[in-house]
């Protein structure tokens, strides 16, 4: 039967090479590039049934993605997506695009970028970042709301919280929450914390 642990919808399913490099920026440097690894990662999407997926990251952070999955499989916490950002469907003017990325509700990982509105790197150039479903759990500041016409509603499935058992694996592996950042609150994201 199709959506099973056993043989599950297949959401993605990259050559690693493809996975980490297909249309990378050009000042992605070597190093970078490097540390990125597959993780191929099975979880209950919206329509009740298991996905498999693939998440690009830093492989510091491989047994953490692990973990964190299979919370997210035990818990059914819904996702809707887990597609490398290098895939054709969120490549855009020369570049990997975030903004297709959110609106398609995809979770991901690495994505060599600023930070909008920065000349800053993000921390998912290095890999040591994710985003789950971001088009559900938005980005809000005083001045942006990403991605556009995005909701936040606590109440629904696949939406993030406080008490959220993913949120709660994450924090307890050394990951920080985006929504509790200061000045800013980006629920989707979560960034490992170096030091831990």
């Amino acid at each position: 039967m199709l959506g099973t642990i056993e043989n599950p919808i297949i959401d993605s399913q990259m050559t690693s090479q493809d996975a980490v490099a297909f249309n990378l920026n050009n000042d992605c440097p070597e190093s970078i590039l490097n540390s990125q690894k597959v993780v191929r990662v099975l979880y209950y999407s919206f329509d009740n049934l298991i996905h498999a997926g693939q998440i690009v990251v830093n492989e510091i952070v491989i047994e953490d993605i692990k973990k964190i999955f299979e919370v997210i499989l035990e818990n059914k916490f819904p996702i809707a997506k887990v597609i490398p950002i290098s895939n054709k469907k969120y490549y855009k003017n020369g570049n990997w695009d975030d903004e297709l990325s959110m609106q398609d509700n995809n979770s991901s990982g690495f994505n060599y970028r600023k930070i909008i509105g920065t000349d800053n790197l993000s921390t998912h150039a290095s890999g040591l970042a994710v985003d789950i479903n971001p088009k559900i759990n938005p980005y809000i500041s005083p001045k942006l709301i990403q991605p556009q016409g995005a909701v936040y509603d606590p109440t629904k499935p696949g939406v993030l919280t406080k008490d959220c058992p993913v949120v709660k694996i994450f924090e307890s592996l050394g990951w920080l929450w985006g929504a509790e950042l200061i000045g800013k609150v980006d629920y989707h994201h979560f960034q490992k914390i170096r030091n831990k």
